[in-house]
């Protein structure tokens, strides 16, 4: 005898879903107002990618319930598949799947679309599968990866399997060797049988100290040989955010639990603890050794100083959370992205916003500055990314290659390149100057994260597939480094 889905069992698929798809602040919220935590799930035996899994096979059923029905023998199409959750589809509308589709009258509208398709599509350079260095042995969603400042073949990632892990890329040119055992140092974040994601970490500038945040709230500071120095524990929550300042004597970290903290690097104690916020911390970011700024689901930014109990700015304008934060590399100016649609820049000089960029059509994931030129990059989940002009306050290239959400943009040391990487599996690689696609490579999985190496020589990136359970870290080469090598040239549409 078949039984249903429980609400507790359908809510613990769902948050399992948000934190799959890199929604870690909602499905910490999801979490607590359905007190998943009291449903006694084991979530270690139950596979990535399981509610994806049940809605497929339900459609399937669905599918044949309605042919069935309809006395429908051959195989059939729907414009989309809720349209099987309607009460009833009327015989006529179930359509044959080989039953050729009716032509729209030519408006002139459809002239023009059509003839656009028709212009001679651009060619672009795609990195072959022999040209990337694949770096395998997380177990779950890889969401994070950042090089060591001083050492151009250390690569350390993040993943939901409860580790993070220094990998050794080998130097030169990359290649995919079948024989090559990377070998890497695992960073255990816990010994029980519940995972608890790695979400956020970051080298000390001297790259002798890897500092990471997890799930579970507490700060970890390991040594660049992997071993543990300091457990950092205060939070009451997750924490999304860890930034050393410039010097490597503090560590800053924003959680869940509203707040931020600075840690003393020499002896691991509570410098400070800012409560400024009223709700998640999900961005943290030094301007200077001792002056950082914050920002919340609570749409707000406020520039803290260590040792002044009030904050140094409060920046509103925001209409929704604010995502990420980055200071500009001369410390004047402060970029914010949020899911209002719009990127805003701040001085210190005003409470008002400098400049609000509004030509995203939907929620900025993230910004980055130029390491040369007054320019930010934002990307978007309307699968945009944009460069922003600082200087004349306007949009100067909109990147349009990618076809689903964009998480994560990094630019080369020397500015003249930028990598993206979307949900489409693609990671682009554009020349910032004419906003051209120089390079792409396509991989198995969604990409969380992409990242430059500190010579410029290698872009790294995170790939997650849950339902094929594919997950790993891939490094390319970056345009004008190993050019001798063999690419194919394709077409970007097909």
């Amino acid at each position: 005898m078949s039984r249903s889905l429980t609400s507790n069992e359908v809510n613990f698929l769902i948050y399992r879903y948000l934190q799959e798809s890199g929604f870690k602040h909602s499905a910490y919220n999801f979490a607590n107002e359905t007190a998943i935590h009291k449903s006694q799930i084991d979530g270690s035996s139950i596979p990535a990618g399981s509610l994806i899994s049940f809605l497929q096979k339900g459609v399937q059923y669905m599918e044949i319930e309605s042919k069935i029905r309809h006395g429908i023998n051959s195989e059939v199409a729907y414009e989309s598949p809720l349209q099987l959750l309607y009460p009833d589809v009327a015989k006529e509308k179930v359509v044959p799947a080989n039953r050729p589709k009716v032509q729209k009258r030519d408006t002139s509208e459809n002239r023009e679309r059509i003839e656009s398709m028709e212009v001679e599509p651009p060619k672009v350079f795609q990195i072959p599968e022999e040209k990337v260095c694949v770096l395998l042995g997380h177990t779950h969603e890889v969401f994070i990866c950042s090089w060591s400042p001083t050492n151009p073949n250390q690569l350390a990632s993040g993943s939901g399997d409860s580790t993070a892990r220094i990998w050794t890329v080998p130097p030169g040119p990359c290649r995919n060797d079948p024989n090559w055992d990377p070998n890497p140092m695992v960073l255990k974040h816990t010994y029980d049988d519940q995972n608890k994601d790695v979400t956020t970490l970051d080298w000390s500038p001297n790259g002798a100290r890897l500092a990471t945040g997890s799930y579970d709230g507490i700060a970890r500071v390991w040594s660049s040989d992997g071993r543990l120095l300091k457990q950092l524990e205060r939070h009451k929550g997750p924490i999304f955010s860890l930034k050393w300042n410039k010097s490597g004597t503090y560590l800053l970290s924003g959680s869940v639990d509203n707040t931020a903290i600075v840690w003393e690097e020499a002896t691991g104690r509570v410098v400070q603890q800012f409560h400024n916020h009223s709700d998640p911390t999900l961005d943290v970011d030094w301007r200077s050794d001792d002056t950082f700024a914050s920002c919340s689901t609570d749409k707000l930014i406020y520039v803290c100083q260590v040792g002044k109990n009030e904050p140094v700015r409060r920046f509103q304008g925001h209409r929704d959370e604010v995502n990420a934060i980055r200071w500009d590399p001369t410390g004047k100016l402060l970029a914010s992205c949020s899911d209002d649609f719009t990127a805003k820049l701040w001085s210190l000089d005003s409470d008002q916003c400098v400049h609000s960029f509004q030509e995203h059509t939907k929620e900025i994931y993230t910004i980055k500055w130029s390491p040369t030129d007054r320019i930010l990059a934002s990307a978007s989940f309307d699968a945009r990314v944009k460069l922003w002009d600082i200087e004349a306050g306007k949009c100067i290239h909109t990147l349009t290659k990618h076809s689903d959400p964009v998480y994560s943009v990094s630019f080369s040391p020397d500015g003249k390149y930028l990598a993206s990487g979307s949900f489409d599996r693609c990671l682009h690689i554009w020349n910032v100057k004419d906003g051209t696609l120089v390079k792409t490579y396509r991989g198995k999985g969604s990409i969380f994260e992409v990242a430059f190496s500190g010579n410029g020589e290698k872009i790294a990136c995170c790939f997650s597939n849950s339902i094929t359970n594919e997950f790993s870290v891939c490094v390319v080469d970056s345009p004008g480094y190993g050019e001798n090598e063999n690419v194919e040239v394709f077409d970007i549409r097909k």
